[in-house]
């Protein structure tokens, strides 16, 4: 060997390169591409929760904190610092969506979502809102583009309010936010 110390990732070692990088707002992951340091055991679970070696991380500034270096290439989440990146796992989104604010009405309203980690989306075009059906349950999963491809599943409570905002257009039935209409499900499939 050439006397390089492989190092093997870890929660803290990431915390202190956060911490060292830190500026105002959001980090810039976008501009940082280190090496690839290998998988690290850390996941996020459909309802938001984050495990660190199968145990939830119960400091919710931790998570946040996490969460601002979060990445998504070729669909794979990575936690990115200046310095390193490490691969997580991610069961579905790696954000909820757990609440959202209403102004104005029907088409010229605006629908803004807070996820579970304090990020604020404005659904429109710059944040769109996408509904999956499950093929043979056909039970929506309702998802909110929070940043830089990275997504937030709509929370249930939540989407049930969206539906009752809904309205058909275009042979769709769903919601208008930001001068945008976003479809739930085809006006064709209601009872």
């Amino acid at each position: 060997m050439s006397g390089q110390k492989t190092v093997t990732p870890d929660a803290d070692g990431l915390v202190a390169s956060i911490t060292a990088a830190k500026t105002r707002g959001l980090p810039p992951v976008h501009l940082w591409n280190p090496p690839f340091c290998g998988d690290l055991d850390m996941r996020i679970a459909r309802d938001g929760t984050w495990f660190y070696q199968g145990t939830p991380i119960g400091r919710p500034g931790l998570v946040k904190l996490f969460s601002s270096i979060l990445k998504r290439e070729e669909g794979k989440y990575f936690l990115v610092t200046p310095v390193e990146k490490v691969g997580i796992t991610v069961d579905d989104a790696p954000f909820v969506a757990i609440d959202f604010e209403v102004e104005g009405t029907s088409e010229t309203q605006v629908l803004t979502f807070v996820t579970h980690v304090d990020d604020v989306a404005v659904a429109g075009q710059d944040h769109p809102i996408r509904v999956e059906r499950d093929p043979e349950t056909g039970e929506p999963s309702p998802y909110i583009l929070i940043r830089a491809d990275l997504e937030a599943l709509i929370d249930r409570k939540s989407f049930y309010r969206v539906v009752d905002l809904g309205t058909h257009h275009d042979g769709w039935f769903g919601v208008w936010s930001g001068g945008h209409f976003f479809g739930i499900i085809p006006s064709a499939e209601l009872p």
